[in-house]
């Protein structure tokens, strides 16, 4: 690869919303952005079947159909994609250095925007049903489970609250939770307890998820941890969650990030405490989490960019 090649006006991690709207925003800038994938290309929403909640597309349209999308727009105006995966970086040098998994880039500026997983139970079942009446976000998925009976897994703020906002379309919805007690805050514990359509079964993990892509979720099995019995409980949807982690484990050491390992933006900007280096998308957010709020960010972050590299003319 020649120093050409390598180096680059803005070098862009990851390849969701937030990286692609900063890809074509910057590519639109004549920066030629290098968009470097990682390894799940078009990010979350490659996992989700439909998105309904995306303005533009009144009938809805797949998740990676829409990231395919993203990306071609992006593409079309200059941006380079190349699905390769970060394994470290070297902030400490003018020019940004990236390494990948298959070579070395340098940047003027970086866009940080790797996003954050659900974090998983590591079921087979879990996998294969993810996006067929399994999902790991209610204000994404919820509208698809009218008039279900749905099962959440998980006892802290984000377990209630989407157990909670799933009572708008669910006609009962049961929290599935290890321990006779929850971690959530006071105030969420109240609400959830004081709403009909919420229940609970405590003591309890989930074994499996029974069902199939073709009919979709029926059930799971659940086993008490005290007792050791194994029963089937009957539901139409599973909702994981048990939390979000961000993907910034190669940016340990070189970024400010928070003690759940969020990037650091300065507010109300994409500004890192690095200068050059710029944040967007879920990998800066754990309260909202959605597609368009990602992509909002995304724009930030490439004019924030753009006008960073204006100043150093």
């Amino acid at each position: 690869m020649s120093e050409t090649d390598n180096r680059h006006r803005v070098i862009i991690l990851g390849s969701g919303p937030a990286g692609l709207t900063a890809a074509l925003y910057a590519a639109r800038a004549n920066l030629a952005p290098l968009v470097l994938e990682g390894n799940q290309p078009g990010g979350q929403l490659t996992i989700t079947t439909d998105v309904e909640n995306y303005p533009g597309f009144p009938d809805g349209i797949l998740g990676p159909a829409l990231m395919d999308s993203m990306r071609e727009q992006a593409k079309r105006f200059g941006a380079k994609v190349r699905f390769e995966q970060v394994t470290s970086v070297d902030f400490s040098k003018p020019l940004r250095v990236v390494q990948t998994d298959e070579g070395t880039y340098r940047g003027d500026a970086l866009i940080v925007a790797t996003g954050a997983s659900a974090m998983s139970l590591g079921l087979e079942s879990e996998k294969q049903l993810m996006g067929y009446g399994v999902s790991t976000c209610a204000t994404c998925d919820g509208f698809f489970f009218k008039g279900k009976e749905l099962v959440v897994i998980g006892g802290g703020d984000s377990a209630l609250e989407e157990a909670i906002y799933l009572t708008k379309f669910a006609t009962k919805v049961t929290v599935v939770h290890r321990r006779d007690a929850l971690r959530a805050s006071k105030i969420m514990q109240d609400r959830a307890f004081a709403h009909e359509q919420v229940e609970f079964i405590w003591d309890s993990t989930l074994r499996e998820i029974l069902g199939s892509r073709e009919e979709k979720v029926r059930g799971v099995v659940l086993e008490n941890v005290k007792t050791g019995e194994v029963t089937e409980f009957p539901c139409q949807g599973v909702f994981i969650a048990i939390g979000h982690k961000p993907n910034t484990g190669f940016l340990k050491g070189h970024i400010d990030m928070d003690a759940k390992g969020y990037v650091v933006a300065e507010e109300p900007t994409t500004r890192t405490n690095i200068e050059g280096v710029f944040a967007c998308g879920d990998v800066i957010d754990s309260s909202y989490r959605q597609a368009v709020t990602a992509a909002g960010s995304g724009c930030k972050a490439a004019m924030d960019a753009e006008r960073w590299l204006e100043a150093q003319n």
